[in-house]
């Protein structure tokens, strides 16, 4: 199918990062004022990419993202999550998003027109 073409696994991985960073933020803001909570960012798509190649898995599909403590300052009651980061963090998710669907979607439209499908 064409789903199993490494173009449309990627895209939708991209989509899947972008959805779980847009979790993780979620969670730190709604935990933002309670004492002694640690904020979580997730790894880098990159980062990810570089993982499941290094692992030999023949889908992206399967491997899960790593989520990790973020660094950063501590407020005075041990809680570590920056409101303004997690906006802007979530707002570059939302974008990463956006693409992966354009691209998963218009690569999917050309391939339909190259087989004679059309829309």
């Amino acid at each position: 199918m064409l789903s199993d073409l490494p173009i449309f696994q990627v895209y939708s991985a991209m989509a899947r990062h972008a959805a779980e960073s847009q979790r993780v933020s979620a969670t730190n803001i709604s935990r933002a004022g309670e004492p002694g909570y640690k904020a979580q960012k997730v790894e880098s798509f990159e980062e990810y990419m570089t993982r499941a190649k290094d692992s030999g898995s023949t889908s992206v599909q399967t491997l899960p993202f790593r989520t990790f403590e973020a660094s950063g300052p501590e407020s005075p009651n041990g809680n570590s999550v920056n409101i303004e980061h997690e906006v802007f963090s979530s707002a570059q998710a939302m974008g990463q998003h956006n693409m992966a669907l354009t691209v998963y979607t218009k690569s999917l439209d050309l391939m339909r027109t190259a087989l004679g499908k059309g829309r």
